[in-house]
């Protein structure tokens, strides 16, 4: 197995809908904003290369939108998918799955493209994209809370072209790849569990979207259930702090990798290192 980052480009977002209740004076020493208010955040994804499949987790924000939607989340850096994908040696035809933690639009944007004739069709042609049946019958039916998250041309065309497997369940979808299924965030959002070597690497999605989202009162403003979230978050640590899981996440701009420990103040950062120096190291 070979792992690959993949960086899809970054976005502002409020530090305020970021960090919830917790005040700026916290958050700020943590992750700090610009004088808008706004942190800036990556869309790291994550490519698995397995004997037999390339399964991409998570695709970024993409570019289908227009200037007025782009305007709302800036979006900065040098990386795109498809130029992160070559740069790691693969085109999008290379990939045979594609597992989408939830379909907000930073996580799924870059599922489907415009094609010659302006039809939106899946980016990964021969890709089967996995997603929770419970969260895809949410996206096709939105809260209202929700619903300008959820936009269905990045998600629809998947089901049109017949592409689309919803989980109904958590386990081992793909060799070596367990997925667990966490609610406070939105109903249904996918981790995905990877077995690498002697070790279980933890795609963080948005139940962790940075290591300052650690410390349990850390909870963003976007989840729809946060004392569901506080649940959940116990759930992961009982788990990921007994087997010393690293965690790799999507957002934190400026950490890649992390394990972690529990001490007298809660669970925090143990160490810190990029995804190339995990594999090294292992």
């Amino acid at each position: 197995m070979n792992l690959y980052k993949i960086e899809t480009g970054n976005l502002k977002l409020d530090g305020g809908a970021m960090f919830g209740v917790v005040p700026k004076a916290l958050w700020q020493n943590l992750y700090p904003a610009d004088e808008k208010n706004l942190c800036n955040w990556s869309m790291r994804c994550l490519l698995i290369e397995t004997e037999d499949r390339k399964v991409l987790i998570d695709t970024g924000m993409g570019d289908k939108q227009g200037k007025k939607f782009f305007s709302y989340y800036l979006p900065n850096g040098d990386e795109t998918l498809e130029s992160s994908l070559k740069e790691n040696g693969f085109t999008p035809e290379d990939i045979t799955d594609v597992i989408l933690t939830h379909l907000h639009f930073d996580h799924v944007g870059g599922a489907v493209n415009y094609n010659e004739k302006k039809e939106l069709v899946p980016a990964f042609p021969n890709a089967i994209y996995h997603v929770s049946r419970s969260h895809w019958e949410l996206a096709v039916n939105p809260n209202r809370r929700e619903k300008a998250s959820f936009l269905p041309e990045n998600f629809i065309p998947l089901q049109e072209h017949k592409q689309l497997n919803l989980i109904e369940d958590e386990g081992e979808i793909i060799p070596g790849i367990e997925i667990k299924i966490f609610n406070g965030h939105t109903v249904g959002q996918i981790i995905p569990y990877i077995k690498y070597k002697n070790k279980t690497i933890v795609y963080g999605g948005d139940l962790f979207p940075s290591t300052a989202h650690i410390p349990m009162p850390y909870i963003m403003s976007y989840d729809t259930q946060p004392l569901i979230t506080l649940k959940d978050k116990k759930r992961f640590f009982d788990d990921a702090v007994k087997h010393d899981h690293v965690l790799f996440f999507e957002h934190d701009i400026y950490n890649e990798c992390c394990t972690l420990i529990e001490n007298e103040k809660g669970v925090r950062v143990k160490d810190l290192f990029t995804l190339e120096e995990f594999i090294k190291n292992n």
